[in-house]
């Protein structure tokens, strides 16, 4: 009842404050869900005894890979051009991508759904804590993801919320990731860090040197009109068309590459 209750208000993001921001995510039921498993995790880590050094590679490493994690799944996985293609994935691929970019303001659509973070979590930060320090890593670093992930989730709502942060680090976020979202979609896919886009040259803005052109297909990932003739299912499963961009970008996105 309580996440059926959350789903039913209408959480624009481009209209919201800090304050109200804030209230939506600590009542969002996954938040509580990851806060739970984070516990329980850490709880289960500590109570199998690992040793200090092999705990705090575990913890460590996830902390300094997980931009890499994310900077994979987002660039090759959710911008990818076959889960679309077959009907028993395309359910899937709406939910973790197409509609955030096509709704980027809706906060009902900017949350990964737990049936798909959680086993990501599982097994890429849990096996990495594994191959450091066994069933105490796996833990540890299970717990280290959630917690990763749930920083990842804020920072990620207030580069769509209907203001300029204060602090010059989150504006420089809000400013690169809304041109992922408004102008191409080919580039900046990191949240928070940015590192990985420069090592493998997806990295554009603030004088890159090769800067993107407008994309015409940032707000459908290239599924468009013509492509859905062929593979139907996300259409069908949105019944809005494929080509109607929805959503606006806010302060501090100039979209200039």
């Amino acid at each position: 009842m309580f996440a059926r209750r959350w789903k039913e208000q209408n959480y624009l993001l481009d209209k919201m404050g800090l304050r109200e921001l804030n209230r939506a995510y600590a009542t969002y039921p996954g938040v509580w869900a990851y806060a739970i498993l984070l516990v329980a995790s850490l709880i289960a880590g500590l109570a199998l005894g690992p040793s200090l050094m092999g705990g705090a590679l575990s913890v460590v490493a996830v902390v300094l890979l997980y931009p890499l994690f994310w900077y994979g799944l987002h660039r090759f996985v959710l911008h990818s051009q076959f889960l679309y293609r077959f009907q028993k994935t395309s359910a899937l691929w709406k939910r973790i991508h197409y509609d955030h970019h096509r709704r980027p303001n809706d906060l009902s659509v900017l949350f990964g759904s737990l049936a798909n973070t959680l086993p990501t979590i599982g097994i890429l930060c849990g096996v990495t804590g594994a191959l450091i320090a066994g069933w105490p890593g796996f833990f540890l670093a299970v717990a280290t993801g959630l917690l990763m992930t749930m920083l990842y989730e804020y920072v990620h709502c207030i580069q769509h919320l209907g203001y300029l942060p204060d602090s010059a680090r989150l504006q420089r976020m809000k400013r690169l990731h809304l041109l992922h979202h408004f102008h191409n979609e080919n580039g900046n896919y990191g949240i928070t860090e940015f590192w990985p886009d420069r090592l493998l040259g997806s990295f554009y803005g603030e004088g890159a040197a090769k800067p993107l052109p407008r994309s015409a297909t940032v707000r459908n990932l290239g599924y468009t009109s013509e492509v859905a003739k062929r593979y139907p299912w996300v259409e069908q499963l949105s019944g809005d068309g494929t080509d109607v961009p929805k959503g606006r970008p806010r302060p501090g996105a100039p979209l200039e590459a």
